[in-house]
C-alpha cells in the first residue's frame, strides 16, 4: 500500500502541474479595427445651372448646396457628401490684376496644415484648350483636417478654389478609403471642370 502512495504521489502532483500550466492566460489581444464602408457605385451628374460662370460633372452620391447666404459672392457652394459626413467648399472669387494674391491666400490657407501633415503633394493643373489652370493639394498625415485642396483660375476672370473636410475627428487611417474614394471623384470634377 505505501508503494501504491509512493508512485500516485508524484504523478498527481504532475497532473495538477499539467492543469495548472494548461490554465494559463497567454491571449494576445487583437489589433482594434474600423467598420466596414460600404462605397456607391461611380456614376456623375452635371452642375450647370445658368448664373453660373463654371460647370463641372460630381458624384451621383453628393447633393450640390447653393450658398444664398453669402452676400457678394453669389457663385460659392458646398458639395455635401451626406453618406461620409463630408463637404468640397467651392469658393468663386472673380478676378480684377489680384490673382496673385488669391494664388497665395489659397497656398496659406494650404500651409495652415503642415504642422498637423507628413507633407504636401503639389500637381499642375493644365487644360489650355478649356483654359483652366490651377493646383491640386494633396495633404497627407493622419491628423490633417482637410486632405485636398485646389484652386482653378482661368488667369483672366475666374478664381474657383476648394477644400475637402470631413466632420468628424481627423483620423485618416480610418478614412482612408473614402479619402482615395471621394479625391477620386474630385479628380473628375477638375477634369470635367469648364469656364462659360
Amino acid at each position: 500500500m505505501q508503494v501504491l502512495i509512493k508512485t500516485r504521489f508524484p504523478l498527481l502532483l504532475l497532473m495538477i502541474a499539467l492543469t495548472f500550466m494548461a490554465c494559463r492566460n497567454d491571449e494576445v489581444p487583437k489589433p482594434r479595427g474600423y467598420f466596414r464602408i460600404d462605397l456607391p457605385e461611380k456614376s456623375y451628374r452635371i452642375m450647370d445651372t445658368t448664373a453660373f460662370p463654371y460647370r463641372f460633372s460630381y458624384p451621383e452620391y453628393a447633393n450640390v448646396i447653393f450658398k444664398k447666404d453669402s452676400i457678394g459672392k453669389p457663385w460659392w457652394i458646398d458639395l455635401n457628401f451626406p453618406t461620409f459626413k463630408g463637404s468640397c467648399y467651392l469658393s468663386y472669387l472673380p478676378v480684377k490684376n489680384n490673382l496673385n494674391r488669391y494664388i497665395e491666400d489659397s497656398r496659406t490657407l494650404v500651409l495652415k496644415h503642415m504642422p498637423k501633415s507628413d507633407g504636401i503633394e503639389e500637381i499642375l493643373v493644365n487644360k489650355p484648350d478649356q483654359k483652366v489652370f490651377g493646383t491640386i493639394y494633396l495633404i497627407s498625415g493622419t491628423n490633417t483636417a482637410s486632405t485636398y485642396q485646389f484652386y482653378l483660375t482661368d488667369s483672366i476672370r475666374h478664381f474657383v478654389r476648394g477644400a475637402l473636410y470631413f466632420n468628424s475627428v481627423p483620423n485618416n487611417d480610418s478614412l482612408q478609403p473614402v479619402i482615395d474614394f471621394v479625391t477620386d471623384d474630385l479628380n473628375h470634377l477638375i477634369k470635367s471642370f469648364e469656364w462659360k
